[in-house]
């Protein structure tokens, strides 16, 4: 655990500095301070009223004198291609990125990662940040011809605040994984090895045989531990049963009889929902993973909602 959290604090700088890159541009190229200098808006020079993309005839006339007296240079094809791939890519990126945070948010629940953050998520997740962070330093490095740009400009104005939600999210997303993480883990590696003698069904719950948890099951109230068996690989019986639930009703459509789960351990009993004493008081640690994951939902909105103000508004 401490080597992982180690890893993590070595390759903060490594992110934090490919950050800063978005703060960077080009000298030259400019779009919106061409609009400033002529009077015009962007529609008079692309057909696209937002700016960007195809030109007008007005506006291949103004390029191709630019052009000509030095105002602008040439654009390459390898500038074109770079920038088409970077955009490309950070569009992809994007759209894995969020769908994962709305698919958990939507139909999963946050509560499904209170025990300890899937390792496929994680990788989904940090693959997402550093490709969104460097995509988007080269797309700023073309696009914002100064840093006052940033600033000043309706553009680089959109473009710092979603710079600062990325942060932010970036932010939130190295808490959960090196801080918040460890301790989800922890608790849940501790309620498996604690000697309790009842589950809740949400409890149960968490004994699904991933992530290292033990496979339990449950049936005509007494639960079962089929960890040891080859039949429960991964928690998972025959791909149809899975681990972490009350399995008595199941049992009935069964090829077998009950004397196959009588073999297993019996190692708990299943109690009902608020049964001794009611529920613990949530850890610290747990409400600020939900806070971070909920503000997380907020932030995707926010930034798909930049974008529509960019090509819409």
């Amino acid at each position: 655990m401490t080597g992982t959290r180690a890893g993590g604090l070595a390759r903060l700088p490594v992110l934090l500095f490919l950050l800063l890159l978005l703060s960077f541009a080009s000298p030259g190229r400019a779009t919106e301070e061409m609009a400033e200098r002529t009077g015009k808006d962007c529609s008079y020079c692309h057909v696209d009223p937002g700016g960007g993309g195809e030109l007008t005839a007005a506006g291949k006339e103004f390029l191709a004198s630019e052009t000509a007296s030095g105002a602008v240079a040439t654009p390459s094809a390898a500038r074109h291609a770079v920038r088409f791939a970077a955009g490309f890519l950070h569009v992809v990126v994007g759209v894995l990125w969020f769908g994962t945070i709305l698919y958990v948010h939507l139909l999963l629940k946050p509560a499904y990662a209170s025990r300890g953050l899937p390792r496929g998520e994680l990788m989904i997740g940090w693959s997402s940040i550093v490709i969104m962070a460097v995509t988007g330093a080269i797309l700023s490095y073309y696009r914002v011809p100064s840093l006052d740009d940033l600033f000043r400009t309706r553009f680089g104005v959109l473009l710092t605040i979603k710079i600062g939600i990325f942060l932010v999210m970036a932010a939130t997303a190295f808490i959960a994984t090196f801080v918040v993480g460890p301790r989800l883990k922890g608790r849940r590696t501790a309620e498996a090895a604690a000697e309790k003698k009842e589950l809740t069904p949400e409890e149960l719950a968490s004994f699904t045989g991933a992530d290292g948890s033990p496979a339990l099951f449950a049936y005509n109230g007494v639960v079962y531990d089929a960890s040891a068996s080859p039949l429960w690989k991964g928690g998972v019986h025959f791909m149809k049963h899975k681990a972490g639930a009350d399995l008595t009703e199941a049992l009935n459509l069964a090829p077998h009889g009950e004397d196959r789960v009588l073999k297993l351990p019996a190692v708990k009993t299943l109690v009902e929902a608020g049964a001794g004493g009611g529920p613990a008081p949530m850890p610290l640690h747990l409400k600020g993973f939900y806070f971070m994951a909920f503000m997380n939902l907020f932030l995707v909105v926010a930034v798909l909602f930049i974008i529509a103000m960019w090509r819409w508004w």
